[in-house]
């Protein structure tokens, strides 16, 4: 979870920047190459808290294609009485992650929620349960058993797939940053089903934009892309900045990743290109929003660089368009994939197209990032990947060419 920040205005504008030059063999154009699970660029799967490895699928999570039906459940405290209808709480979250998730999918994966449009009375105040960020164990599992006891005799949890637990938001001691996915080693059970995974959710109303579609995130396999200070303070967003909504809902271009997108098996093996070997490349890269044609689509969206055992570069253009439509720049973005690396510990990270220089002042999470991908004519080489990627031009249609120079 984040915290609320100051909206910064928006700059448009990019610094040609190129690193090193890593020399390569002769130039070609390549389609792209059928990389499925198991593939040379897919990272092996780790046992690190939400790995990025998707040579596997982790089978404790429910695989986001075809559909998967949620529980709103509303819960009151005994000390104060909701001045929020359920309704309206459940309009503040549904439809639009339901949308978010079915732009981000293409229409291959359908979130349908369920309000149960009435309030659930707690058998203890807010207060008592010291609802926070970093809750005491044994206070949480007090609530999530009373929350499932006093829905139970309302609900028949063998219908669903995943519960929400929705708090009163104006009872006392209710701590927005304490929403969050819980994992239950040992699930509470409920009309005869095991439930293992609970979002508890303690927005404010109206809530965080995207809040919970994170942490839905969470429940499909997908690590935290922020990094924590160790201190409390400092800057949560310097791994990823606004690219990806798992480093933060704010993010100003939230669309996942098209490395997620390939985990998740919304992306198909046709549409990741795999470089590998010394070589010298041209692709052409769809930009990660668009939607899919009818009929199939097979069009590159991801190219993928393995750089070793467990780490791999990633390349895809971003624009301007559904779930990135407040995107402050677009591009081509290249980022770093440690599948090793748990959630939280910086699994992922964007390359600086641009260092040195910001953008979107008041708007974007984190401005030095704001600007990473790169344009028409711009270069990136990393050194330590012995990697060079180089935009060649963009189509009328709005794809991208891209080289790729592998020493």
């Amino acid at each position: 979870m984040g915290v609320d920040r100051p909206r910064r205005l928006r700059r448009v504008g990019a610094v040609l920047t190129v690193l090193c030059a890593i020399a390569a063999t002769t130039l070609v154009a390549v389609p792209a190459q059928a990389v499925g699970p198991g593939g040379p660029c897919a990272l092996p799967r780790s046992q690190a808290h939400h790995s990025e490895g998707l040579d596997s699928w982790n089978p404790a999570y429910p695989r986001p294609v075809g559909r998967l039906d949620a529980v709103m459940i509303f819960l009151s405290f005994p000390d104060s009485k909701p001045a929020v209808s359920p309704e309206k709480l459940a309009a503040d979250h549904f439809p639009a992650t339901s949308r978010f998730f079915e732009r981000a999918s293409y229409g291959r994966f359908s979130l349908r929620a369920h309000p149960v449009k009435r309030w659930f009375r707690m058998p203890r105040s807010a207060t008592s349960y010291r609802i926070q960020r970093d809750w005491d164990g044994d206070r949480r599992s007090d609530y999530l058993r009373d929350a499932v006891a006093a829905a139970d005799p309302g609900v028949d949890f063998s219908r669903y797939d995943l519960v929400y637990l929705v708090a009163d938001p104006d009872a006392p001691g209710v701590d927005s940053d304490a929403t969050k996915v819980v994992n239950l080693d040992r699930p509470l059970q409920a009309d005869g089903v095991p439930l293992r995974r609970i979002v508890t959710v303690f927005e404010h109303h109206p809530p965080d934009r995207n809040v919970l579609a994170h942490e839905t995130g969470h429940v499909l396999d997908l690590p935290d892309l922020y990094h924590r200070p160790t201190d409390g303070k400092g800057d949560w967003d310097t791994h990823v900045g606004d690219w990806d909504l798992m480093g933060s809902q704010f993010g100003l271009a939230s669309d996942p990743f098209g490395w997620h997108k390939w985990k998740l098996g919304w992306l198909t093996p046709a549409q990741v290109a795999c470089a590998r070997g010394p070589s010298r490349a041209l692709y052409t890269l769809q930009p990660l929003e668009t939607p899919m044609q009818p009929g199939g689509d097979n069009r590159t969206r991801l190219v993928v660089i393995r750089t070793g055992t467990t780490t791999a570069l990633a390349v895809e253009a971003r624009s301007a368009f559904g779930n990135d439509s407040g995107a402050c720049t677009e591009g081509v973005l290249i980022y770093r994939v440690h599948s090793d690396t748990a959630s939280g510990g910086g699994p992922v990270q964007v390359l600086d197209g641009h260092p040195g220089h910001q953008a979107c002042w008041g708007e974007s999470v984190y401005p030095p990032l704001a600007d990473a991908p790169l344009g028409v004519g711009e270069s990136l080489s990393s050194e330590a990947d012995g990697v060079r990627v180089t935009v060649r031009g963009r189509t009328a249609g709005g794809s991208w060419t891209v080289g790729v120079s592998r020493a």
